[in-house]
């Protein structure tokens, strides 16, 4: 793996990890709001063993990338992936026609935006848990979203904290998924932390996440999408309402599947990686994506 830093926006560049060389489809892994490229790692390198390039980008504001003030929007943050995939196209090995756009939660709409938009980049989109979001639904008023959803305040809390939390919460998730998860925050010289993207820049995130709409798109997606959600495992009303709206999905989208990773936490690569690379390197040779 190496790590390049990619001109997506005049003087904004992203950090993006590259695994190149490979006979199958190249994959670019795209992460949720607030996390980072680390949390696709132990994915890619799954995928790269089974014989695909990878690429897993920070995205604007987040991780290693840069920081502008603005273009915190679904429209740029897809102008900024089509910018990656360009120049992976162009400059690595294993990148060629056949090229498959992961994202998780946040970036799973992402992804599904960009098929909608530029059909012939891509060979296939993958929503993790992501792809199917309309905050709009259970959030009909912007100002009950923000209440909601907000992140928690985390800048000044010291990173043992943080870790010792994480491991109570996640106690079966390998060590790749925790180290990554702290990888969303920075470590200060007195041992405190804070998120890379600041909370300012979250709300411009997840004000436009609460205005995507992805149902409008899906009749008109060109390429295949597959759907890869978690669940609890139960039947509560979070568990059946995800079911319900991904089988809307499926059934409005020309070509799509879903595979549920139940019970699973909402980082499923996190908690799954190699199940997932798998289940993606079999869509991509035999399945929907293929």
């Amino acid at each position: 793996m190496r790590t390049a830093r990619l001109p997506v926006d005049g003087a904004v560049s992203l950090a993006v990890d590259i695994w190149p060389g490979g006979e199958g489809a190249g994959f670019l892994l795209a992460h949720g709001l607030a996390s980072n490229s680390q949390l696709w790692w132990a994915t890619a390198e799954r995928l790269h063993e089974l014989g695909h390039a990878c690429a897993s980008v920070d995205q604007r504001g987040h991780g290693r990338s840069d920081k502008p003030d603005d273009g915190y929007t679904v429209d740029r943050a897809c102008a900024d992936l089509a910018a990656v995939l360009s120049h992976l196209r162009r400059e690595v090995p294993g990148f060629d026609d056949r090229i498959v756009v992961a994202g998780q939660s946040w970036g799973g709409n992402v992804v599904l935006e960009l098929a909608w938009r530029d059909p012939d980049m891509l060979a296939g989109v993958v929503g993790v848990d992501g792809g199917t979001i309309e905050l709009s639904r259970p959030f009909p008023v912007w100002q009950e979203c923000a209440r909601a959803l907000a992140p928690p305040p985390l800048a000044g809390t010291p990173l043992e904290e943080i870790e010792a939390f994480l491991r109570r919460s996640h106690p079966h998730w390998p060590e790749s998924g925790i180290r990554a998860t702290l990888a969303s925050l920075e470590v200060r010289a007195d041992g405190t932390v804070a998120p890379w993207l600041s909370f300012e820049r979250h709300m411009l995130l997840l004000r436009a996440l609460w205005e995507h709409h992805p149902s409008t798109r899906y009749p008109e997606i060109k390429v295949p999408v597959l759907l890869v959600p978690a669940d609890s495992g139960g039947s509560d009303d979070i568990s059946t309402g995800k079911r319900e709206s991904v089988d809307e999905a499926v059934r409005a989208i020309p070509r799509a599947a879903a595979h549920w990773f139940s019970p699973a936490d909402h980082d499923i690569h996190a908690q799954f990686p190699d199940e997932l690379a798998e289940l993606l390197h079999a869509e991509a040779t035999g399945g929907v994506l293929a």
